[in-house]
């Protein structure tokens, strides 16, 4: 098979001809820029000392080439903006020393100059001019979001403050999504895996809107979360205006790509903490599921797109309105959080959502484990959740930096002998 035949075919809860493995698809699924550059050490790809391009600056990801992607047997590739999440775009990159000294190209608007205690500021569209937005500790890999909230004057909010941000796609954005699949459809067999910003309801990384100068309304994650409960009908006239402008952004992304793409994620919010859920599943149904299922709908009747939520944590009681909302791809599986053992999942689930992740544990396993732990982790989820198809392999969330190159090339490994 192809890579796009294989993810296709698991798409369709079928066995494929060898377990298909998704890294860089999508930002929850990709590698922080310092493994990257190990990487392609690791196995003799660059010179040492050639830097890897960042592709998403706020987690520090690294940009998975080609040459890379046919060296582990990864069968993705990322169709997404031109922006990023501190709303400057990627373009005129630079060279750039991260300070564990990985080279690494960044952004010409992405701010390199320490402060004198080591901390690193990012700045909304690259302006220096106004408070900065995201904070990178000393000695740290990847962003921070900056609270940049007003006090809150309750008889001042507006939900229309929190709908800055959405907006209907530009012309030149939907051309560079056409031109973008249309190149990675014809010049590659791998498949493409979607990503527009808009779509998901509520995701905490986004609430703070590092990409805003001067972000308006309820920005503080306490807050928000809070507002889920005091104020549900600010957050529901949210919701139902951003969804508007979401069915409008998904027929134009239809017309430009049709049916190129094979996924695309519509969700990013975490419903999950390690212990359960932070909401019952009542109030799931009631404040989050109305809004995706109306977008869901509209896909699944106008596209042969399969939807991807990424939910991190445990979110067991959720999966049957999950399921129901129209999601048909569950990630990154966090088997390590509670009432989410893989074996559980695929006995109840394994016919309604393809697992996408749950490979291998990246809080524990990967970065502290030995080799020869993270070979039999890995060997053990294949064997649980790829019976009978259903199953893309990729790693709990990102593979995050400082975890040892031993490990990483156990887990390649593994997966090349067992897939």
């Amino acid at each position: 098979m192809t890579s796009r035949e294989r993810i296709e075919t698991t798409l369709a809860h079928k066995e494929p001809d060898i377990l298909p493995m998704d890294f860089g698809g999508g930002f929850q699924t990709g590698i922080a820029v310092s493994m990257v550059y190990k990487l392609r050490q690791a196995l003799g790809l660059d010179a040492p000392g050639t830097p890897v391009k960042v592709i998403e600056p706020y987690q520090m990801l690294g940009e998975i080439k080609s040459d890379l992607k046919d060296a582990l047997g990864i069968d993705t590739a990322a169709v997404s903006g031109t922006g990023t999440i501190f709303g400057f775009n990627q373009e005129n990159w630079k060279e750039w020393e991260m300070s564990d000294g990985t080279p690494v190209l960044v952004p010409g608007l992405f701010n390199t100059e320490y402060e004198e205690n080591g901390e690193l500021f990012q700045y909304p569209e690259g302006d220096t001019s106004v408070d900065p937005s995201g904070t990178m500790p000393a000695g740290g890999h990847f962003f921070d979001s900056i609270i940049r909230q007003d006090p809150i004057d309750e008889d001042k909010l507006n939900p229309e403050d929190n709908l800055e941000e959405f907006s209907i796609l530009s012309d030149s954005e939907v051309e560079h999504y056409k031109n973008l699949a249309e190149k990675l459809y014809t010049q590659t067999d791998k498949a493409l895996f979607c990503t527009i910003g808009g779509l998901s309801f509520g995701d905490i990384a986004l609430v703070p809107a590092p990409w805003v100068k001067h972000p308006k309304g309820i920005r503080d994650i306490q807050e928000w979360y809070m507002s889920t409960a005091l104020r549900p009908d600010y957050i529901k006239t949210v919701f139902d205006k951003q969804a508007d402008i979401a069915l409008e952004n998904l027929k134009l992304l239809n017309n430009a790509v049709g049916d190129k793409i094979s996924v695309i994620q519509t969700n990013g919010t975490d419903f999950g903490t390690q212990n359960g859920p932070f909401l019952s599943p009542d109030q799931y149904k009631e404040l989050y599921f109305p809004y995706q299922k109306r977008l869901h709908d509209w896909i699944h009747e106008n596209t042969n797109w399969k939807i991807f939520i990424h939910s991190c944590g445990s979110i067991y009681p959720l999966l049957g309105h999950i399921v129901d909302a129209g999601f048909d791809i569950l990630n990154p599986v966090q088997c390590s959080a509670t009432n989410m053992d893989p074996v559980q999942l695929k006995k109840e689930y394994g016919k309604d959502l393809v697992f996408w992740g749950g490979g291998v544990d990246t809080q524990k396993t990967l970065p502290f484990g030995t080799p020869d732990e993270v070979r039999e982790e890995v060997k053990e989820r294949i064997e649980v959740l790829g019976e009978g198809g259903g199953f893309v392999f990729c790693s709990i969330h990102n593979v995050v930096a400082n975890v040892p190159i031993e490990n990483l090339l156990a887990m390649f490994e593994t997966v090349k002998k067992y897939r």
